[in-house]
């Protein structure tokens, strides 16, 4: 499972290190240290934080938020596999994001709960590109 630091978390929840760091320390989101002394979040624990931190629960007031070039860089939240299709959620930010694809592209891209990938939004099509 792939983990983040407290800087790369912070980067997709779309708040300061320092916000995140302070979460951390409270409790809010679980961490463990690398070999280094890193502090580290499992992908899946930050994936559900995410979920909570985009439903309100930041506790941040006047943030905001920008979509350069309808780019969202977020975390996958769920994935939803089924005989021809599949259904991906990412939460970036503030922002939850569903695209429905092809099982066969989530396969390739190895998409799977925890991990980085970017939502890239044309008209009413939501792609994912794998980070």
């Amino acid at each position: 499972m792939q983990s983040y630091t407290i800087g790369q978390a912070a980067r997709l929840l779309g708040v300061s290190t320092d916000t995140a760091r302070r979460w951390a320390d409270a409790g809010r989101v679980a961490t463990h240290r690398d070999e280094g002394g890193r502090r580290l979040i499992d992908g899946r624990d930050l994936a559900a934080f995410s979920i909570e931190v985009g439903q309100g629960g930041s506790g941040e007031e006047d943030v905001s938020y920008t979509s350069a070039r309808n780019a969202f860089p977020g975390i996958v939240t769920a994935v939803k596999l089924g005989d021809v299709a599949a259904q991906v959620e990412i939460q970036a930010g503030p922002h939850r994001l569903v695209s429905l694809l092809t099982r066969e592209a989530v396969e390739e891209l190895g998409l799977e709960v925890g991990m980085r990938a970017t939502a890239r939004v044309k008209s009413t099509s939501v792609h994912i590109d794998r980070v």
